[in-house]
């Protein structure tokens, strides 16, 4: 069991027809916790019902929420979802919010210096608030996984590039990648071009970037490890490519085999996108089921 601290945003998903309490590193927190991790997160809620009902849910699902913060200005996280034919997610994010102005503290402190991994994303950074802690806490962290989360118009180049150099571990998606690589002067069209690139560029180490329904690509330990993608029909992509990430840092740490980490963390994703909602609940049993009916 590794002990792993997720800092971000935990807000409410708003689809058409429903509510769901999301947020990234929410997401990734409780899929984690769902593999047998301890999983803290370190966030901030508004003194509102949205804000008690997070709250509990988070606890009845074993997240530590100890470093669970509230503030008695600004209200809880609030993004209206919308969704296409196709079931992906595009997202209007309310600002500012609860989860904006995340205090450093010694509670934080102390949960980042004994964490073994600190997972962050780059929605968070959006506002000098929660930016400021964000980047004290960077430098506590033993093992820093940096999940890339371009949400216009709310990232720059200034602070992507600080954040990727801070990272052990960097995750984008295809479109993320080639955005920032071109940005960053990258004359490659290719994800691998790209990832080598960038990991030149910013000494990480370990890169990885998702596909979509085409799988994953992984750079670790000088080498690259690929998954094509497993077929699934789409209900909605919201929380899959959390999933991925949760599961993928799962392995990684437990130093499981790299292919097979990567093939199972592209399972749970295509799972959850064949799910309603960011977080379903699935046993081992119906993963390996999954994998094998797949292969």
């Amino acid at each position: 069991m590794k002990n792993i601290v997720c800092f971000g945003e935990v807000l409410w998903d708003v689809f058409p027809t429903h509510e769901k309490i999301g947020g990234a590193p929410l997401n990734v927190a409780l899929r984690l916790h769902s593999l047998d991790n301890q999983v803290s997160i370190i966030s901030r809620i508004g003194e509102d019902k949205k804000g008690k009902e997070i709250e509990k849910s988070i606890i009845e699902k074993g997240i530590n929420t100890e470093n669970l913060q509230v503030d008695r200005e600004l209200n809880t996280g609030i993004v209206q979802v919308t969704l296409s034919q196709n079931g992906s997610a595009s997202y209007d994010i309310a600002f500012p919010r609860a989860w904006d102005h995340i205090q450093i503290d010694d509670r934080a402190i102390k949960a980042t210096q004994k964490a073994d991994a600190f997972i962050y994303g780059s929605l968070v950074a959006r506002d000098e608030g929660s930016k400021h802690t964000l980047y004290e806490l960077l430098k506590l962290a033993k093992y820093k996984i940096f999940d890339v989360n371009l949400r216009a118009p709310y990232y720059n180049m200034e602070v992507l590039g600080h954040l990727m150099k801070e990272a052990d571990f960097i995750k984008f998606n295809d479109d993320e990648i080639l955005e920032i690589g071109q940005e960053l002067g990258s004359k490659s069209n290719s994800l691998e071009g790209n990832i080598s690139f960038i990991a030149e560029l910013t000494d990480t180490k370990s890169i990885c970037v998702t596909r979509g329904a085409h799988g994953a690509i992984l750079y670790y330990g000088d080498n690259f490890y690929e998954n094509k993608g497993y077929p699934i029909e789409v209900v909605d992509t919201v929380g899959a490519g959390d999933s991925f990430l949760a599961s993928l840092t799962n392995g990684l740490i437990k130093a499981e085999d790299p292919q097979k980490t990567i093939d199972f963390a592209c399972a749970i994703g295509a799972m959850v996108a064949g799910r309603e909602g960011a977080n379903p609940i699935f046993t081992p049993k119906e993963i390996q089921a999954f994998i094998k009916s797949r292969q």
